[in-house]
Parts: structure tokens; C-alpha cells; sequence
């Protein structure tokens, strides 16, 4: 590398170094051109080649450095495993880390839709009670204690909204390992007490393009559908008597466009006198659920379809 510096007189000192390998012998030439005779330059450019000598001889020592013998080599560096444990792993076992934990497959979703909505009450009773609001507060509960069992819940609403039947059933339609459950409430029927319902059984679907109708979207699943609904209301029947302990078929809106195991679980009544006693039955509701849709997951299979995930057409 040029290196370029003045002197006490102001002329220039100039050095140029170049290190050539050949592949017997290392050279260094040294090119010096000293314009001044001053003591300064002088003394300078023999500093200079003495500190280019001295490096010429240390490379040359270097190489010709007999090896050392084993037990003065210097000794490696200890390093830290990239895997604590490998370090006390028994000779003889993998070194390998653990491979990751599996992720659940089967049913890990529940869509829980909260009926009606917004301008939509439901039904009402004579004491004030509206469906759409006592209906939240089963939801809540419910949610809660399908958390509990290791349940994802997606609730198609929180508040006083409306989402379209559609877009309920789009919630569901939308996961993968998922089932759908819409909560009503009655303004008939014996008070204190539940059921559960199912799309009625009808022909085959007509299959356009590998796709499924969306008007049709439950009909591949009503066997799950029926299997589920038993195991919920064999746990309704245990905590409220009168209760059905078997599924029943009803034409529920947003059951028929679901493409997922889908039941509707209705409780009596709105027409109670006390609202006390309807809101009693939300921990005994929320259970039920909660227990019956835990001891369907091992029977969750998804059934074949024409499109991959049970895809639907609009």
C-alpha cells in the first residue's frame, strides 16, 4: 500500500511494498526514494527497512518452525453444545434435540353462534325477556367451558348485532377442524329444560364443479351431525329433567348452510315469570355442551367430498 508522508524540509518520503509468494521462496522488496539527505529521512527509511527485515525474518522462521511435539500443542477451546442436554446424553445415545410436540389434528374448532341479534329479538316473553340478550349469556358460559376441555371458540357475535345467516355459517365453512353450535331460546316448551336439533335428512347433493351448493352444505355431514347432537343431549337430559336425551331434525336456518358438524340447542323458555329462573340453567347448559362435544372428538372424521375441506359455492 503507498504510503506518502513529508519531511522536515517538506519533500516527500515515499514507500511501496510488495509481497510476492512464489513456491520455494517469499521476496520483499523495499523501493525507497529519498529526495533529501536530512538526518530526519535517513533515520526514517533505515527505520523502515529494519522493521520490512524484521518481518521477512519472522515469516521465514515461520515456515521453516519444526512441529511441535503432541504434548506441547496447544490444547483446544471447550465450546458450549448448541444442545445443553447433549452434554450429559449416555454414550452410546442421540445427541439430537427432542423433536417437536405434534399438533392435535381432528376437531381443535367450535363456532358458537348466539341466535338473532341487533333489531332481530327473537323470541320474548311477557316479564321483558328477550332472547337475543339471555341468549349472550349462555354463549359466555358456554365458551368458558369448552376452553376449559381445550376448545378454540369463535363466537359469530359478542354484542347487540345482526350477522347474516350467511356469514354465520361462512365463520364455520371458513376453519378447518371445526364445528358449529347456534344457541336459541324458546318461547315454548316445558321451562327448564333443552334440546337439540339437526338438519332433516334429504337427498344427495347436486355437485357442480367439485363444488357443493351452498344451500346443500350440510347434507355431507349429517351423520356427524346426528352423532354429535345424541352425546349433547344425553348430557342435557342428565342435569335437566324432561329433556330429550336424543337429537330431533328441525329445518334451523343456519344449520342448512354449514359445512361442518352442526347442531342447534334450544333451552325453555322466555315465557318463565322469574328470569331468575332462566338464567339458572346457564351453568348446567354451558357443561352439557361442553361435555358432549369433548366425548364427540374422537369420532370426528371428515367425510369425503368433491372439493378439498368441504368447500361450498355461493
Amino acid at each position: 500500500m503507498p504510503l506518502v508522508a513529508p519531511d522536515s524540509k517538506g519533500s516527500l518520503f515515499r514507500r511501496e511494498e510488495n509481497f510476492l509468494a512464489t513456491s520455494n521462496s517469499r521476496r520483499f522488496d523495499i523501493l525507497l526514494d529519498v529526495s533529501s539527505s536530512s538526518r530526519f529521512s535517513k533515520t526514517l527509511a533505515v527505520g523502515i527497512l529494519a522493521g520490512a527485515l524484521s518481518v521477512v525474518a519472522l515469516s521465514a522462521a515461520t515456515q521453516q518452525q519444526p512441529n511441535l511435539p503432541s504434548s506441547s500443542q496447544p490444547k483446544p477451546v471447550a465450546q458450549t453444545p448448541a444442545n445443553p442436554a447433549a452434554a450429559n446424553a449416555p454414550p452410546g445415545q442421540s445427541s439430537a434435540p427432542p423433536p417437536p410436540l405434534p399438533v392435535r389434528a381432528g376437531l381443535n374448532i367450535v363456532v358458537l353462534d348466539p341466535a338473532h341479534g341487533g333489531t332481530d329479538q327473537g323470541a320474548r316473553g311477557t316479564e321483558g325477556i328477550t332472547e337475543s340478550d339471555e341468549v349472550l349469556q349462555f354463549a359466555a358460559a358456554t365458551k368458558k367451558a369448552l376452553e376449559a376441555q381445550g376448545f378454540q371458540v369463535i363466537l359469530t357475535r359478542e354484542g347487540n348485532d345482526n350477522p347474516s345467516f350467511d356469514d354465520r355459517s361462512a365463520r364455520a365453512n371458513a376453519q378447518r377442524g371445526a364445528v358449529f353450535i347456534t344457541l336459541h331460546i324458546a318461547s315454548t316448551g316445558l321451562a327448564g329444560t333443552a334440546r337439540v336439533y339437526v338438519e332433516p335428512e334429504a337427498a344427495a347433493p347436486v355437485v357442480i364443479s367439485g363444488l357443493i351448493p351452498w344451500d346443500q352444505a350440510q347434507l355431507p355431514f349429517l351423520s356427524l351431525s346426528h352423532k354429535m347432537g345424541d352425546l349433547v343431549a344425553q348430557e342435557l337430559a342428565k342435569r335437566f329433567r324432561g329433556s330429550p336425551d336424543a337429537v330431533q331434525t328441525a329445518p334451523v336456518r343456519q344449520l342448512r348452510t354449514t359445512a361442518a358438524p352442526a347442531i342447534a340447542v334450544e333451552i325453555s323458555s322466555v315465557s318463565v315469570q322469574n328470569r331468575a329462573d332462566l338464567e339458572s340453567m346457564v351453568a348446567g347448559v354451558a357443561e352439557a355442551i361442553a361435555r358432549g362435544v369433548a366425548d364427540f372428538r374422537p369420532s370426528y372424521v371428515l367425510p369425503s367430498s368433491p372439493a378439498p375441506g368441504g368447500s361450498v359455492q355461493p
